[in-house]
């Protein structure tokens, strides 16, 4: 199983930081040429060295993946490098806090761009490489997607409407040979937080409160999800399409506190 991705050609958005880069190497470990897409030049050029360095092949390209024609690009160039498209894993993603009082509409807006709109961009752009070399679709949501929370309004709808894409876009793939999934991750260490507004401090203590909150009394690692990313995209899930699977140390089994 160590090669199991050998001859794929993977796109991996959001693959500078969080899962999207634990993906990346995990997919250049098992043998796939991984586009590596990120917003950030520097971290790309890391992310090459990173994936060259376990003996992979990686094309980065820096894009913002809202931009319709952007997107579009980002198919084209990995067509052009590779021939083909074999696996498609939308990591790239976007929280804020807010409620259904002070959510700003431009929020919301940012919201549902980057965590629904981009992908479904990006899966419709891809799709005719995929239904050729019957590929497959794995998006990243959360556990938010799956269970309400309060305090973070947009996010929970957005992914929420991810995972309602995924399972429409999972039947209507079906009979062309595509299968679309989805990971629907808990607390994770990543950038994501931080980047959505939170302190270092602030930050620490969620990670801390997260302990109680997760039944097995941690929060996640990126690898854990590119684990379950990697088997989702593989042949041993030749049978699952249509799947949100909670990897999320049991949050979703509990009462939001």
């Amino acid at each position: 199983m160590e090669q199991e991705l050998k001859d794929k050609v993977a796109i991996v958005t959001g693959a500078t930081s969080g899962i999207g880069h634990a993906t990346a190497l995990r997919f250049a470990e098992a043998g796939a040429a991984v586009v590596a897409v990120g917003r950030n030049a520097q971290k790309l050029k890391e992310v090459v060295k990173e994936i060259e360095g376990k003996g992979g092949e990686a094309l980065t390209i820096r894009a913002d993946v809202t931009v319709q024609p952007i997107a579009r690009r980002v198919v084209a160039q990995a067509l052009d490098r590779f021939g083909g498209i074999d696996v498609l894993v939308n990591a790239a993603g976007h929280i804020a806090n807010g409620t259904i009082e002070n959510t700003p509409l431009a929020d919301w807006d940012a919201m549902m761009n980057v965590n629904l709109r981009a992908v479904f961009n990006l899966m419709q752009q891809a799709v005719p490489s995929l239904i050729e070399r019957k590929g497959n679709i794995v998006n990243v949501s959360s556990v938010t997607g799956l269970r309400s929370f309060p305090g973070v309004l947009a996010y929970c709808v957005s992914k929420a409407g991810l995972d309602q894409l995924t399972r429409c876009a999972a039947l209507e793939l079906a009979p062309k040979g595509v299968r679309v999934n989805a990971v629907n991750p808990g607390v994770v260490v990543t950038e994501i937080h931080k980047r959505g507004g939170m302190s270092q401090k602030e930050y620490a203590a969620f990670l801390e409160h997260s302990k109680k909150t997760h039944p097995i009394g941690r929060v996640g690692e990126a690898s854990e999800v590119a684990e379950l990313i990697l088997y989702l995209a593989s042949e041993r899930a030749s049978w699952i399409t249509g799947a949100t699977y909670s990897i999320d140390g049991g949050r979703a089994q509990t009462c939001a506190r």
